[in-house]
């Protein structure tokens, strides 16, 4: 199993992703596509069968890595006549511990031991922004 990261460029939060994903949906949706997130790269990564092995999408938000989606598909696309890879990922966004992590372009293999935990569901944090519900947690207040 391997990951990758990617900057998340012009989101600056969990829910706003979490928003945009789902209004990118909605459109797909509603013009009778297949209504799965694709990210479009030009470079496609080498170790494909270890990122299809359970591998997922780290999403670096404002500097710190934020998120998680599950990679089901890498698929060859061509994109105004040039090759691209298609990143198709789960519509499952899940919260990480936040890590600090330096700007960099594209994208980077991220090894399992590498990667953030995933954050477990706070009793009492219901309808609180992500972030907020990360901080209060780690105060000991959630």
């Amino acid at each position: 199993m391997l990951h990758l990261i990617k900057l998340c460029v012009g989101v600056s939060s969990l829910d706003e992703l979490a928003d945009w994903q789902r209004r990118r949906l909605a459109d797909k949706k509603k013009k009778g596509q297949k209504p799965e997130l694709i990210h479009l790269t030009r470079q496609t990564p080498k170790r494909a069968a270890e990122l299809l092995d359970g591998g997922s999408l780290y999403w670096v938000i404002k500097g710190q890595i934020a998120a998680r989606q599950r990679l089901l598909a890498l698929r060859p696309m061509t994109h105004k006549g040039v090759p691209h890879c298609a990143l198709v990922y789960d519509k499952k966004l899940v919260p990480v511990l936040r890590r600090a992590r330096s700007a960099f372009q594209g994208w980077r293999y991220l090894e399992p031991a590498e990667a953030p935990a995933d954050v477990a569901p706070l009793k009492g944090g219901k309808g609180l922004p992500a972030a907020l519900q990360q901080e209060l947690a780690s105060l000991g207040l959630l």
